[in-house]
């Protein structure tokens, strides 16, 4: 079997790591003309956490990881008001114990697994024939699979190519993040400083020479380009004036950040992940949102059950639908997670706000069970099926 797999950020090398284990050959198209380091901090909890366990890859993820020692909420003058701890509710809570810049566990991923990876190329043709789909690439070229999964994020083109223009849902928030000079010479740990519907913190990254700055701000759905980097910056400098704290030295740094990233909390929500055989994966199948916190455990146990049921199924259409059965009722699960969590977690008074510090400041000495029972029930709510007979190789 013969596999196309388009876009190299996560999903798609954890697809690509579990194919190549079953015998099944991988090649994976990637917009971007290179590999993109850094990136936002993703979190690794639950059900994830086991299927980077059964990659044999947890521990090359814990050494990559930002060493986080856990959040501090700060007002506008710099004083924190309430922390947090990575070590607390078994680092599974708000502060993950595994914590890692989306750049470096691409990364981890990629040198996992020896794939063919075609950079500076994407999908602009699929044609679905008896012998297979045959795929039409931006450079020009044409090639034959008999499989094609887009694993191209939020706004996947695979998926536009299957069911046309599919409306996101969005949360009424808008995220970024940038790198940033440590000039604060924190040491592992994050600072946060909410305002009434808007946001700015740090994280530190890079053994502490660097921040990974992060925002957010309330939005209706603004229909912009999420490809115009220069409005998108102008964006986050207007709804950040004023915001105090740090937030003035912070948004300074804007043009000269190589990797600053923008775009809306959403959801994507589907009838079906795919068509024939071609099928959807991670965030282009089923994005949870960032505040679900669970885009990355989402994309590695998808990879690994979608590329079981491959290895399984008598043919690829077969494959696809067990692979949604399986999993569709825990990613709607994350889903509800993720709606609930973008309106909990972004005051939008100043009343708001005095709570949150207030609930923080809580959190440690009240049982586990009653703060985080439900969300652990979804971080651990899925049980990974054993594909173990079909491997033809190991890591």
């Amino acid at each position: 079997m013969r596999v196309l797999i388009s876009g190299a950020s996560i999903a798609g090398p954890a697809l690509a790591f579990w194919l190549h284990r079953y015998g099944i050959e991988a090649t994976l198209v990637e917009r971007a003309p290179a590999p993109r380091p850094g990136g936002q901090a993703v979190d690794l909890r639950g059900v994830g956490k086991v299927a980077a366990d059964r990659m044999g890859l947890l521990e090359q993820i814990r050494a990559a990881c930002t060493d986080t020692g856990g959040l501090s909420l700060v007002d506008a003058s710099g004083r924190r008001r309430a922390t947090l701890t990575v070590d607390q509710f078994g680092g599974d809570g708000p502060i993950a114990e595994i914590e890692i810049l989306r750049g470096d566990i691409a990364r981890v991923l990629r040198e996992a697994t020896d794939n063919e990876y075609l950079y500076g190329d994407r999908i602009v043709l699929l044609d679905e024939q008896s012998d297979g789909v045959h795929v039409t690439f931006e450079s020009g070229g044409c090639r034959v699979f008999d499989a094609v999964i887009g694993a191209d994020g939020l706004h996947s083109g695979v998926r536009s190519l299957l069911f046309g223009d599919v409306p996101l849902r969005h949360l009424g928030r808008y995220l970024a993040f940038w790198t940033a000079r440590n000039h604060l010479g924190l040491e592992n740990w994050s600072l946060v400083h909410n305002a009434p519907g808007r946001s700015i913190g740090v994280r530190t990254i890079n053994s502490n020479q660097a921040f990974m700055a992060f925002a957010s701000f309330h939005a209706d759905d603004l229909h912009h380009d999420y490809r115009d980097i220069g409005w998108q910056k102008s964006l986050v400098r207007s709804r950040l004036s004023g915001l105090g704290w740090e937030a003035a030295e912070l948004v300074s740094q804007l043009d000269d950040a190589a990797d600053f990233y923008f775009d809306s909390v959403s959801q994507v929500h589907l009838p079906s992940w795919s068509r024939g055989r071609v099928g959807l994966l991670g965030d282009a199948a089923f994005c949870a949102s960032p505040s679900s916190g669970q885009g990355t455990s989402l994309a590695l146990v998808g990879g690994y059950v979608l590329a079981g049921e491959l290895a399984a199924a008598p043919d690829v259409p077969a494959a696809l639908a067990a692979y949604e059965n399986r999993l569709r009722p825990w990613v709607l699960a994350n889903q509800k997670m993720g709606r609930t969590n973008a309106r909990a977690g972004s005051p939008s008074s100043a009343l708001g706000v005095r709570l949150q510090q207030v609930g923080m400041r809580l959190l440690p000495h009240l049982p586990e069970r009653l703060l985080f029972g439900s969300m652990l029930a979804v971080l651990n709510g899925f049980d990974l099926p054993d594909y173990s007979r079909y491997l033809t190789s190991v890591a």
